[in-house]
C-alpha cells in the first residue's frame, strides 16, 4: 500500500483569524473554501502540497496542548524569526538544536496550536 498525505484537519473556533494566520501570516495560499453540513471549510496550501484543512463548527474542538501540532519547513530560521517579529507574532519555545542538522522553534496559532518551524542544515 501506497499512501500520500492529503491533510491535517485543524477544528478551529474562528476560521477568518485562522485564515488570517495560517495565508496571512505563514504564506499558505487558499486551495479553496467551502461549506459542509453547517461547517465552513478551508483548505489551504499549494496544489502540490499535503494541506491544512480549517474547519469552524460542528461541535467538536481538540484541546491546545493535547500534542497537536502542526510543522512547516524554513530555509532560513534567523529570516523566519525576523519575518514573524515584525508581524507581531512571539516565539512560544525555542530556538531549539536537537542535532546539528535541525533547528527549529514554535509559534502558537490563534486557538493556541503549535506551529513548528524548522530548519534543516
Amino acid at each position: 500500500m501506497k499512501l500520500t498525505l492529503n491533510w491535517i484537519t485543524l477544528r478551529v473556533r474562528d476560521l477568518e483569524a485562522s485564515i488570517a494566520f495560517y495565508n496571512g501570516v505563514l504564506g499558505l495560499p487558499i486551495h479553496r473554501r467551502f461549506e459542509s453540513r453547517g461547517r465552513q471549510i478551508a483548505m489551504l496550501g499549494t496544489q502540490e502540497q499535503p494541506k491544512i484543512e480549517l474547519i469552524q463548527g460542528g461541535g467538536v474542538t481538540v484541546e491546545p496542548g493535547s500534542g497537536l501540532s502542526v510543522g512547516f519547513e524554513v530555509e532560513s530560521l534567523d529570516a523566519a524569526m525576523a519575518e514573524l517579529a515584525a508581524k507581531g507574532i512571539p516565539i512560544a519555545r525555542g530556538p531549539v538544536s536537537p542535532n546539528p542538522q535541525l533547528s527549529f522553534f514554535y509559534i502558537r496559532d490563534p486557538d493556541g496550536f503549535e506551529v513548528q518551524l524548522a530548519e534543516h542544515h
